[in-house]
């Protein structure tokens, strides 16, 4: 699976932030290269330090209960959209990193 990579400012932090307060496993870091790849749920995310993209891709974290992901991480202090139903058949949650970078987590009904 080829991961979607965001660019963030601090490359510790956002390895920091993904790990212990969105649940990804880190799987490879290169500190030459300034970058890492995670994982969760069989998505792969990568992160490289630079500038945030604004159109960048979007991460689809499958999880088990979509409402009971968002109070978790919105009493972790993370930014998180509405959870939105696709006409019973999924519940979408936009999460957002501290650079702005957007994932989806995802729960088929």
């Amino acid at each position: 699976m080829t991961p979607v990579w965001y660019h963030v400012r601090d490359l510790d932090a956002a390895r920091d932030f993904y790990t212990r307060k969105l649940g990804f496993s880190e799987t490879y870091v290169d500190a030459e290269g300034s970058w890492a790849k995670l994982e969760q749920n069989g998505m792969e995310v990568a992160l490289a330090q630079g500038e945030p993209q604004e159109d960048g891709g979007v991460a689809h974290v499958d999880v088990t209960d979509v409402k009971a992901t968002a109070e978790e991480l919105r009493a972790g202090g993370v930014q998180v959209g509405v959870v939105f139903e696709l006409h019973g058949e999924m519940r979408l949650l936009d999460v957002f990193d501290p650079d702005g970078n957007r994932l989806q987590f995802a729960q088929e009904l």
